[in-house]
């Protein structure tokens, strides 16, 4: 995994140890986020000045190394292809079947070259939460990158999105939760009404945690599709508190006896 955001700040010689730190560092610490989320955190590409050189330089090798030599694939062309194809939809809900099509490649290799990709920690792909078995499996994925800085570098987009990428930095930390614990488990959840909530958090049997990330709350039919959202897998869930991760905006919001918390993608990083 590269750097966490505690570790990144580190690297860049500041250490918040707790809630009067942060205030007092949150200029720099607004600043080191949006490098953190750009540019990712790769040791090498954090302490190098040639991000951009840095980050094309270790994906190269990656790639070459850890799918083509490894899994002697000889149309690298078209692994490349889906690779950039997913990169510049990260946070995304895709199938092996339409994401093969629109390069011209089969179900099939479009999974065995997405499996290939998860082994080698380039991509991940989170399953849809549901109780039975078949329908996770026959449900769309979405589709995560190892770092924001090389989805950034590779994947095809017209302008930067940083709603997908504050999500996508989501999913990695709370992916090395998951190593942290065993009984750990993570996956999107999406209504009959596609209603969507970015992830729900699974402990052992139990779902404990439902989490929506919402860059920009300012614009209401976002913060109400949103919010709407979060309370129906609530509902489902039986769960009374529920968080949205934004840029800046923090608070409290009670509707129906169950509680939202919004907080920022900095402090929660933290842990704070």
């Amino acid at each position: 995994m590269p750097l966490s955001f505690k570790e990144f700040l580190k690297f860049k010689k500041l250490e918040i140890k707790n809630e009067s730190t942060l205030v007092g560092n949150d200029t720099d610490v607004r600043k080191l986020l949006q490098e953190f989320v750009e540019f990712g955190s790769f040791p090498i590409v954090v302490l190098d000045e040639e991000k951009r050189k840095a980050l094309l330089n270790y994906y190269d090798d990656a790639v070459n190394r850890d799918l083509i030599k490894r899994y002697k694939i000889r149309k690298s062309e078209r692994l490349r292809s889906l690779l950039k194809f997913y990169f510049g939809n990260i946070s995304s809900p895709i199938t092996f079947a339409s994401s093969g099509e629109s390069l011209s490649m089969s179900a099939e290799t479009t999974e065995r070259f997405s499996n290939y990709m998860e082994t080698a920690y380039l991509a991940f792909f989170l399953k849809r939460f549901s109780y039975k078995f078949k329908e996770q499996e026959k449900s769309p994925r979405k589709v995560y990158a190892i770092d924001t800085g090389v989805a950034n570098s590779i994947g095809f987009r017209f302008s930067p999105n940083f709603g997908r990428l504050a999500e996508n930095v989501v999913f990695l930390e709370l992916k090395r939760k998951m190593y942290d614990n065993p009984f750990l488990e993570i996956y999107y959840w999406k209504s009959l009404a596609h209603e969507e909530v970015d992830f729900v958090v699974k402990e052992d049997t139990k779902v404990k945690e439902l989490i929506q990330v919402c860059w920009n709350v300012d614009d209401m039919n976002t913060k109400k599709r949103e919010t709407k959202a979060l309370l129906k897998a609530m509902d489902e869930f039986k769960l009374k508190k529920g968080l949205i991760i934004t840029e800046d905006y923090e608070g409290e919001e009670k509707v129906d006896g169950k509680k939202i918390e919004y907080v920022t993608l900095r402090r929660w990083l933290l842990g704070l």
